[in-house]
């Protein structure tokens, strides 16, 4: 990739937040590799995360996090460089690869709550990264995005990352991510945004997770050899796969049926994936409408996200705030990255 000189206007770039349907955590390397035919599938939400990079005269570089209030500056990338430690992490690590020739602004804006396991922080770094790649004019495919994001973030969080979550950020829609010996493969489900917005529910718990651990403790399991988690993954990869079928029919009735036992499964991986308030508003929705629930992401807090009764939306949605969530808005995202005109 050869380093060109920066442009001299702003750069705007927006990518989608998503939500898991099945299959997570068996999209991290290398554990899908010993579950052949895994595929993880998700849908893009239409909550955004934004980075706009402002060139600045000279060599000065600011980074600024407007929803974390996190703000830190530098009189010149060789300041950067020598600095172990960020306030805003996530454009420190992006900044130093992408090495840009001139001063800059990068802002980073999430509408996601911090901790919500709706893949916040996988959106922000594709759209950290390919603002930073049109800035300072590299020119990456997709999937190059992809891998960079993936392999900076799992040097930021000091664990492996898995690839799903970089995909309804990259594409939008809804996703099957077929993950191969010889290559990841992304493949859009035929599935109308309408019927998703009709059937789902997404609720904030209000305590925000850390995937990296959850996930991180599942990982040495399975690579450790315990049984128990093998044989989940196994019967994880499998209910994937059935609903991705399910999917393709438009069978909501199976989808529904495979979303419970995809809980109940990932539920008894380790321990803290699921809490009393987690319990508590399952419980509820399952009482006003809801059909299935799972944890968005690794479990731990966050969001969950329910399905209910056609019809029963607004009722499952007043009941489960009543009872101490917050509701998301819950709409598909019918695009993934993109760049807004600047002047």
């Amino acid at each position: 990739m050869t380093r060109k000189h920066a442009g001299s206007s702003a750069v705007v770039a927006h990518a989608p937040c998503r939500a898991d349907l099945a299959g997570g955590t068996i999209d991290l390397w290398p554990l899908y590799l010993f579950h052949p035919g895994a595929l993880t599938l998700n849908f893009a939400l239409d909550i955004q995360t934004t980075c706009r990079i402002t060139p600045l005269k000279g060599e000065r570089i600011e980074l600024c996090s407007v929803d974390t209030h996190k703000e830190e500056s530098f009189a010149n990338l060789g300041e950067l460089n020598g600095m172990r430690d960020h306030g805003h992490v996530l454009a420190a690590y992006l900044v130093k690869f992408f090495a840009p020739e001139q001063g800059l602004r990068v802002e980073t804006n999430s509408q996601s709550p911090a901790g919500a396991g709706i893949s916040g922080s996988s959106a922000m770094m594709i759209a950290t990264t390919a603002a930073l790649a049109r800035f300072t004019q590299r020119e990456l495919e997709l999937e190059q995005i992809r891998v960079l994001a993936q392999n900076v973030e799992a040097q930021i969080i000091s664990v492996p990352t898995g690839c799903q979550d970089y995909y309804p950020a990259l594409y939008g829609g809804v996703n099957a991510i077929h993950l191969d010996a010889d290559a990841i493969r992304r493949a859009l489900v035929p599935v109308a945004p309408e019927e998703i917005e009709t059937r789902f529910v997404l609720a904030y718990t209000g305590a925000p997770r850390q995937s990296g651990i959850n996930n991180w403790e599942v990982f040495k399991a399975h690579i450790d050899g315990d049984q128990h988690i093998f044989q989940n993954f196994e019967k994880i990869a499998s209910i994937a796969r059935e609903m991705h079928q399910a999917l393709m029919r438009h069978d909501w009735e199976d989808v529904a049926r495979l979303l419970r036992e995809e809980w109940n499964l990932r539920r008894t991986n380790a321990p803290g994936i699921t809490t009393p308030l987690i319990d508590k508003l399952i419980a509820v929705a399952e009482q006003n409408g809801g059909r299935a629930a799972k944890v968005c992401g690794a479990g731990g807090g966050g969001c969950v996200l329910f399905m209910v009764e056609e019809g029963a939306k607004e009722t499952a949605s007043r009941a489960i705030a009543a009872a101490g969530a917050r509701i998301l808005p819950l709409k598909v995202a019918r695009e993934g990255l993109r760049f807004e005109a600047t002047s």
